[in-house]
């Protein structure tokens, strides 16, 4: 009973400690004049003060807290209305169940990746810059934690861009690894090639979205592991894809401007499909042929392709991989 009533009075005050943790704040420019980065705000804190206020009561009492406390932070992110009808809110608080009852595995490593995470930031845009001088990053960033969702990505919401970290999925994801800087240049690429390619639907330009992301990341970090690369998950499916590369070049060829969403799900997400190939193939084989593709050009030429010249070289490359594979 002490430990609840302990856990009430840290609830009743974590409201205004909350708010404040989550100002948004804009870096200092860097030495060009260019911001050193965009509007920045970390959320991490927030999720883990809402667990320790609300550990030892019931559990639809924290998942209501959370929405009460956290969930109006960033209700774009939080809520379901970005799912279009695809997720109920009995859903989305069994994952904010799940989600406070499994960490304090994770705590500590999620609050050290937090805590390091400016810091790494930081080092990679200026990395990213060396190869991409023109890089100006204005896409609003937010770090937290994403109730398992993810790692790294941008999402669309109310039509503007946000580059959104999962620090919870970081730690999950990139256990073991040795450097996270292919991994930010990914998701830096993400911002830099939306401002050229535009945004498009079908499965051609999401496998050059995706493919060109991690050349451009193994480009950058030559000693990357596929791991690193984004390319082994599920787990290896870089390996599962290669012994299978010849009917999955050949059924990629098929569904290129398709935007059927179980095609696309099998590609580039979690899902299954007819053809039993492997889940999530689109990142591997997007990387194949964007090496191809980038035989003879460098990195700025290649982001800055326009539309009605990548569809066409897409073919010419999966033509050429099928041959010569």
């Amino acid at each position: 009973m002490r430990e609840c009533l302990k856990s009430l009075l840290a609830l009743a005050m974590l409201s205004a400690a909350t708010l404040a943790a989550a100002v948004p704040r804009t870096e200092e420019t860097a030495g060009n004049g260019e911001p050193a980065r965009a509007t920045f705000v970390d959320l991490t804190d927030d999720f883990a003060r809402l667990h320790d206020a609300t550990e030892g009561l019931p559990e639809a009492e924290r998942v209501q807290a959370f929405k009460q406390r956290v969930l109006p932070l960033f209700p774009s992110f939080y809520g379901i209305e970005r799912f279009e009808g695809r997720a109920t809110w009995e859903q989305r608080d069994r994952q904010i169940a799940n989600a406070l009852a499994r960490f304090p595995e994770q705590r500590a490593a999620y609050l050290a990746k937090a805590a390091q995470f400016g810091a790494d930031l930081d080092e990679n845009i200026a990395s990213f810059r060396q190869a991409f001088s023109d890089f100006s990053l204005t896409t609003p960033i937010y770090l937290l934690h994403s109730l398992g969702e993810m790692d790294g990505g941008t999402r669309d919401f109310d039509g503007r861009t946000y580059l959104i970290f999962g620090a919870d999925g970081m730690v999950r994801y990139h256990a073991g690894w040795e450097s996270e800087s292919a991994f930010f240049h990914h998701e830096l690429f993400h911002t830099y090639h939306q401002q050229r390619l535009g945004d498009c639907e079908p499965v051609w330009c999401v496998l050059w979205i995706e493919g060109l992301a991690v050349h451009v990341a193994q480009r950058l970090n030559p000693d990357a592991s596929e791991p690193e690369l984004l390319l082994d998950f599920p787990a290896g499916m870089a390996a599962a894809t290669r012994a299978v590369l010849v009917p999955s070049l050949e059924h990629l060829k098929t569904v290129l401007d398709s935007e059927d969403d179980a095609t696309m799900n099998a590609l580039f997400s979690s899902g299954t499909d007819a053809t039993g190939l492997p889940s999530r193939r689109g990142y591997y084989l997007g990387w194949l042929i964007a090496q191809r593709i980038g035989n003879d050009r460098d990195l700025a030429e290649l982001a800055n392709l326009p539309r009605e010249r990548v569809r066409p070289l897409l073919e010419a490359a999966i033509d050429d991989l099928l041959s010569t594979p």
